[in-house]
């Protein structure tokens, strides 16, 4: 048996590499401060479902679970854009029908893959295990146990800290095990509250299912997202202050009137919102930046503890899932003795430029979602898009790009992207529709720009 690694927490991205690392050998011991979620009812996370793509199915495929995943998914080909006067409008996400973006449970994903670990008799859970301190120099880390209370001190070879946003293996980086550490935390003017909308009568979704819906309101916006029991996953993103801001929504009166007058053809099959209101936190969005993420052969930080991003391009999971893949593949180049410092070190270098990349990209969507979308040049430029993708097999809007073009790293995906944006919104100001394109030309054009990066 190959050293053991030790993860701490057992949430998405540590759950799928520690089936990944098992499969090649390495004895896993995973601390997660949480209940067991298969035993106990406890939150999944903080939000209800995800949106999987390319880039966490290719990293699924490494753990073999992909085939069941993809059968527990609900496919959503488009926006599909609510105005306030009750007209809707898709807005596909692909020029081609192979690519889409599915609706996964995020507690449902997380237990699967705990299933999927539990079949390795080298991985070992260890749940209700809060770590309270890692001393790097001697290589040791305390846990203290949430039911018994029991402290224990304990020995790692490897520390790999997967425990989310909030970190507590980045937090002792912070307070000591790195010095110069550099860490960023911004949060936006805008937070988020879940609400649903829930099966019909006859137990049918009340609204198209294999759609994003999204309400953008310029300044706030609403989306649903289909589950498999036939409810929606609904998410209010606004602004803390204003008139319309959640610190203003402070009565059921207006809450109400909020919602009938920005959002009234979903106020009918949303019969509990002020229930859902009250009983669901309204909780911040923030872009976590970090580094160095490793400590010499030590300890990694990776997922959302080294990179967490605003939800608004749908590619936190698939980012941490990425990670798994990289890192899998970057352990592959080593024959026999492992140079863990060496691989570390690779890895957050690696990594680094490209969830940099997916994090201001997610902040840059978050405004093309809200607002965008709803623009008549965006509008014409996005059917130029799905025309191009149809037409010519070799192009891909950025979307497209950073969403199923797995094998193109984000950072290129955002540079690429970005160059393309500019070229067609300047094309697609000055016309009446997307018919008016000479669409040989363009491409001409486009390939040009990718060459340009080349």
């Amino acid at each position: 048996m190959k050293k053991k690694i030790t993860i701490i927490g057992a949430g998405l991205a540590g759950s799928l590499l520690a089936v990944i690392l098992a499969k090649k050998g390495f004895k896993v011991d995973v601390f997660e401060r949480r209940p067991d979620m298969r035993k106990e009812s406890i939150s999944a996370g903080r939000s209800i479902n995800l949106a999987l793509s390319d880039r966490g199915i290719e990293a699924l495929k490494l753990a073999g679970i992909d085939d069941f995943v993809l059968k527990q998914v609900i496919p959503m080909k488009g926006r599909l854009i609510h105005s306030v006067d009750g007209t809707k409008k898709i807005q596909p996400y692909s020029g081609r029908d192979k690519e889409y973006i599915n609706s996964v449970s995020r507690g449902g994903l997380n237990i699967a893959l705990m299933n999927k670990a539990e079949e390795y008799p080298n991985i070992n859970f260890y749940f209700n295990q809060r770590v309270l301190k890692i001393d790097y120099n001697k290589k040791t880390f305390k846990v203290k146990n949430e039911n018994s209370k029991e402290i224990q001190e304990l020995v790692f070879n490897h520390l790999i800290g997967t425990d989310g946003a909030g970190s507590v293996v980045r937090l002792s980086y912070q307070t000591g095990g790195v010095k110069r550490f550099n860490f960023s935390q911004d949060f936006l003017s805008h937070g988020y509250k879940e609400l649903a909308i829930p099966p019909g009568p006859d137990n049918e979704f009340q609204a198209e299912s294999n759609v994003l819906h999204i309400w953008p309101r310029h300044d706030f916006m609403m989306i649903a997202l289909p589950n498999l029991d036939k409810s929606f996953t609904v998410t209010l993103f606004n602004r803390f202050d204003g008139n319309t801001g959640f610190d203003s929504l402070d009565t059921n009166e207006k809450v109400e009137d909020f919602f009938n007058k920005y959002f009234p053809d979903a106020v009918s099959v949303m019969p509990n919102i002020i229930d859902d209101w009250h009983e669901n936190p309204t909780s911040s969005l923030a872009t976590v930046k970090c580094f160095p993420w490793a400590i010499e052969d030590k300890a990694l930080i990776f997922g959302d503890a080294s990179h967490a991003v605003v939800p608004f391009y749908g590619q936190g999971m698939n980012a941490s899932f990425e990670d798994c893949r990289v890192f899998s593949e970057l352990l592959d180049e080593y024959d026999n003795e492992i140079d863990w410092e060496e691989l570390f070190d690779k890895f957050q270098n690696l990594r680094k430029e490209n969830t940099d990349a997916i994090a201001d990209l997610a902040i840059q969507n978050y405004a093309e979602m809200r607002s965008h979308v709803a623009n008549p040049v965006f509008q014409i430029k996005r059917q130029v898009e799905m025309e191009l993708e149809s037409k010519y097999e070799d192009f891909s809007s950025k979307y497209s790009l950073v969403t199923f073009r797995d094998e193109i790293p984000y950072s290129k995906a955002k540079k690429l992207g970005e160059l393309q944006d500019d070229y067609l919104m300047k094309i697609c100001s000055n016309l009446g529709s997307a018919e008016e394109i000479d669409y040989d030309l363009v491409y001409t054009e486009l390939k040009k720009i990718e060459e340009s990066l080349d």
